[in-house]
C-alpha cells in the first residue's frame, strides 16, 4: 500500500510523462507536493524504487522510468487528486481515494491506559494509516497503547491508537486527556458539573473524578491498529 504523498508524486510523474515525454525537475515534483526541500522527493523516490513502481536510469537527465501502476491508477476513470479542503466524488465504480491511500501519521510515543503516565510530546516513529481510518479534515496522531485498562473496550496493550486533535468531546466518548498538564491517559470521558470522569473500560481500575480545571482533551479516539 502507498503513501498518500507516494501516489501523488506517482501519479504526478506519470501525469507529466504523458504530457511531455519526459519525467518532471525535483524542483517541479517539490513544488506540484509542496514540499520544503528536494529531501523529501529523494525518499520518496526511493520508496517508489523500492517497491517495484519506478526505476533509476543511470547517466540520463530526469532518468525516471515508470515499471507499473497501482491497480486503482490504471483504472481508465480514476485520476488521483489531493485539493485542500476539498473532496470530489469519486467515479462509479472506482474506489474513494481514503481507500485507496495510506498516510503516515506521527506516532507521539506512549499512551497510559491504565495509570497516568508522563505527557507525551515526542515523535518516536511513523505509522502508515488507511484514509479511510480518519475523521474529517482535522489533524491527526497515533499513540502506541501502555497498559490495559481499555481493554474491555477492544484496546489492548500494545495497541497504535489514531487520535484526531480536539479539544472538546461529548460523553461517552474515549479521548486522550492531559491531566494538570503533566500526565496524560486514554480513558472515557465524562463531564459530571464542574468535575470530569476519566472511565476505565476495566473494572480492576477505579474511576477518576478529577476538577474540570486540571484535566485537558488533547483527541479523540478515531481508530485502532492492531499487529499480530
Amino acid at each position: 500500500m502507498l503513501t498518500r504523498k507516494q501516489l501523488e508524486l506517482l501519479d504526478f510523474i506519470k501525469t507529466r510523462m504523458d504530457i511531455d515525454g519526459v519525467p518532471p525537475s525535483f524542483d517541479e515534483m517539490k513544488d506540484a507536493l509542496d514540499l520544503r526541500s528536494k529531501s523529501g522527493i529523494h525518499r520518496l523516490i526511493t520508496a517508489l524504487e523500492e517497491r517495484g513502481f519506478i526505476r533509476r536510469l543511470a547517466h540520463r537527465a530526469r532518468a525516471l522510468e515508470i515499471v507499473k501502476l497501482p491497480e486503482s491508477m490504471e483504472r481508465p476513470a480514476f485520476k488521483p487528486k489531493v485539493i485542500q479542503g476539498e473532496r470530489a466524488e469519486p467515479p462509479r465504480g472506482v474506489p474513494p481515494l481514503d481507500a485507496v491511500y495510506a498516510l503516515e501519521l506521527p506516532v507521539m510515543g506512549r499512551i497510559a491506559a491504565g495509570v497516568p503516565i508522563e505527557a507525551i510530546s515526542h515523535i518516536s516513529h511513523h505509522v502508515a494509516v488507511p484514509g479511510s481510518m480518519l475523521s474529517g479534515n482535522g489533524q491527526h496522531y497515533a499513540l502506541e497503547v501502555k497498559g490495559d485498562s481499555m481493554i474491555d473496550a477492544g484496546i489492548n496493550d500494545g495497541d497504535i491508537v489514531v487520535i484526531r486533535e480536539q479539544n472538546t468531546a461529548e460523553n461517552g466518548e474515549i479521548v486522550v486527556a492531559l491531566v494538570e498538564d503533566a500526565e496524560a491517559t486514554l480513558k472515557r470521558f465524562r463531564r459530571k458539573g464542574n468535575m470530569i470522569a476519566l472511565e476505565a473500560a476495566n473494572p480492576a481500575y477505579e474511576t477518576r473524578v478529577i476538577p474540570d480545571h486540571m484535566v485537558k482533551v488533547q483527541g479523540r479516539l478515531v481508530g485502532l491498529i492492531r499487529s499480530y
